[in-house]
Order: C-alpha cells, then sequence, then structure tokens
C-alpha cells in the first residue's frame, strides 16, 4: 500500500515492527532512528497512552537507490506489544508494506511469542493481507541473555513460512540494519516488480 508523493518525488513504504512486549520493537526504531543522519529523518514520535506505546518516525535510506526516478521513503511503526491493545494494533497494521516480528530469545518467553506471532497471522487476515505475500522478516533478539532459546527451537515455534530471520542484540545494533535492509529489499523488490 505504498504512496507515491510525485511532488517530491518520492514512495512512501510502511514498516511495523510486532511482537511481544518488552521483545525490543522499540530498541530496534530508536536504534536505527539514532544512526540514520538528522536530515534524512523526521522527528521520533511517541503516542503514549496509559499503558501502550507507539513509536513512529520516518527517513530517506540512501542505500536503497531509486525506482523510476523516485526515492524510496520508509516510516517506521512498532505496534504496542500487550495483548489487551489489539484495536491499536489493528489500526497499526493499516496500510502496511513489510513487517519485522521481533521475537524475545528468551526460553520463558517463548509463549509470549507465539502468542503475538498467532495475533499478527490473524489480523493482517482479518485485513486482507496474505502473510505469505508480505515482505516479512523475523528477528531473534536479546541473544546475549543468559537463557535463550536455540534458533531452531524459535524457528520451529515461529518460522512456519521460511522468513527471512536474523539473530540480533538490538540494545547494542547487533542485527537491527541487517533486519531492516531485508525488509526493506523485499518491498523494494515488489515495487520494482510492480512498476514493469
Amino acid at each position: 500500500m505504498s504512496f507515491v508523493n510525485k511532488n517530491a518525488k518520492e514512495i512512501h513504504c510502511k514498516i511495523v515492527y510486532y511482537g511481544p512486549s518488552l521483545g525490543g520493537k522499540t530498541t530496534n526504531i530508536q536504534w536505527i532512528y539514532h544512526k540514520t543522519a538528522d536530515d534524512q529523518k523526521s522527528k521520533l514520535i511517541a503516542l503514549n497512552t496509559n499503558n501502550e506505546r507507539t513509536l513512529f518516525f520516518d527517513f530517506l535510506p540512501l542505500f536503497l537507490g531509486d525506482i523510476r526516478g523516485y526515492k524510496t521513503r520508509f516510516h517506521l511503526y512498532t505496534v504496542p506489544g500487550q495483548v489487551v491493545y489489539d484495536a491499536s494494533r489493528k489500526l497499526i497494521l493499516k496500510g502496511l508494506d513489510g513487517v519485522v516480528f521481533v521475537a524475545d530469545s528468551q526460553k520463558e518467553r517463548m509463549e509470549e511469542n507465539v502468542q503475538s506471532w498467532n495475533n499478527l497471522k490473524t489480523n493482517l487476515r482479518q485485513q486482507g493481507y496474505d502473510i505469505e505475500k508480505v515482505p516479512l522478516v523475523i528477528q531473534y533478539n536479546k541473544r546475549d541473555l543468559p537463557n535463550p532459546a536455540s534458533i531452531q527451537e524459535l524457528r520451529y515455534a515461529l518460522n512456519e513460512y521460511n522468513c527471512p530471520d536474523f539473530e540480533a542484540v538490538a540494545s547494542q545494533g547487533e542485527g537491527v540494519f541487517e533486519t531492516f535492509k531485508a525488509v526493506s529489499k523485499k518491498i523494494i523488490t515488489i515495487l520494482r516488480g510492480a512498476e514493469g
């Protein structure tokens, strides 16, 4: 659902970071924000209510090139992690171009990962998206903590569609840009296919 701004010669794409609460969605977006040049990004906006938090900013990455003379601007969003904020999650998913699912690698968080993953599948389906066609990347975050599940366990529980997946320590920036580049390249591939 990319938006084309003909005056600015930009294609706007929306990437949503989805996953369980405190899994690292916000940390990913903050890392990208702080490593992006000031003249290439908007302000980081936090929409906070009593217990939920959504972050948003957009930027123009330099490394992706253009499509038919148009630059690609990415809008990054996080969804609230808690299940009780499902209405907000659904709203934020509207008009998306790609999804990064951020899983918490700690063994004790596996049930929450699976619950959030199933919630993502349900919400995408309810909004008419085919999860097998949406650019989707999975990140296994918090690999530095003492009790991580194995990558095989995480893949078995979460990566039923064989999406690109990455290990990460988002608090240190490990795997953050690799994850973003993978989902953005999938989006660009679709846009380039649509232009022909």
